[in-house]
């Protein structure tokens, strides 16, 4: 009769673990696929983060260069090395 007990309970173990094994490995939306895609997710919140500061950055020069001459030819002197006639340009990085 114990023994009957002790196989009728390992049945039970052994369900458990077979189940806890498929759900864990062999699913289709498994750990291992669970924890790829919240890193995949994670990191596309960082870039989606760094957008809005360059939007927010981008508005910011936009108002900026709006009408002020002075400002276009800086901005466009300094990201575009752009030059006056007969003037040189040197880069240094």
């Amino acid at each position: 009769m114990k023994k009957l007990l002790k196989i009728k309970g390992l049945k039970y173990w052994v369900a458990t673990a077979v189940f806890a094994a498929v759900i864990l490995f062999l699913d289709q939306n498994n750990l291992l696929v669970t924890m790829k895609l919240s890193r995949q997710v994670s990191a596309l919140h960082e870039e989606e983060e760094q957008l809005r500061e360059a939007i927010v950055q981008d508005s910011i020069n936009n108002a900026t260069l709006k009408g002020n001459l002075d400002a276009i030819e800086h901005y466009g002197r300094e990201n575009y090395y752009m030059k006056r006639p007969n003037e040189d340009v040197f880069v240094i990085k």
